[in-house]
């Protein structure tokens, strides 16, 4: 009678300890930050804007090698003509030119990296006191990036809910 009396005062103490556990659960749930960053209406304007400028700079660089492999062409034709030491130097100059080239063409992708990095800091600042808001409004603790879960379930999600918001908060974003 005694170990049945212990064993129900030890149930009842398990029962209070596990409770307050179960009651203080934490709400986690996940967000696609890239989704939201290209279907929001401000990510979309600059990234077409960057894809635009580099659109425009690729043009520009195929216009110029064209133009490089035409001297290069000309001067294998000359070749013969030419005295060899006209001939070096027209050589050097085309070199001159061929590492101008691939220098331009080294900033443009730097430029165009460095633009959309920029862009995706100054989206993130801009989100987090709306993510902060959202979570505070729907009584969650922890949100996390869906590109750090594994699985989850999608009520989990709220993307969908988030770019709603964003869409009427965050109207633009810088480039530089």
């Amino acid at each position: 009678m005694r170990s049945v009396k212990i064993f129900f005062i030890l149930l009842y103490i398990f029962t209070l300890n596990i409770y307050p556990f179960a009651a203080n659960a934490e709400k986690i749930v996940y967000i696609n930050m890239e989704q939201i960053m290209q279907n929001s209406k401000a990510g979309k304007s600059v990234i077409d804007k960057i894809n635009k400028e580099k659109k425009a700079e690729i043009k520009k660089f195929r216009k110029i090698e064209e133009d490089l492999k035409k001297e290069e062409e000309d001067l294998v034709n000359k070749r013969n003509v030419l005295s060899n030491e006209e001939f070096n130097k027209k050589l050097t100059s085309l070199r001159k030119k061929i590492e101008d080239y691939r220098s331009m063409t080294q900033k443009s992708v730097e430029s165009s990296t460095k633009k959309r990095l920029n862009a995706s800091a100054d989206f993130a600042v801009q989100i987090k006191p709306i993510l902060a808001e959202y979570a505070a409004e729907n009584e969650i603790d922890i949100v996390i990036q869906k590109k750090n879960i594994i699985m989850g379930k999608s009520e989990l999600d709220i993307t969908d809910e988030v770019l709603k918001i964003v869409d009427k908060k965050i109207t633009k974003l810088k480039l530089n």
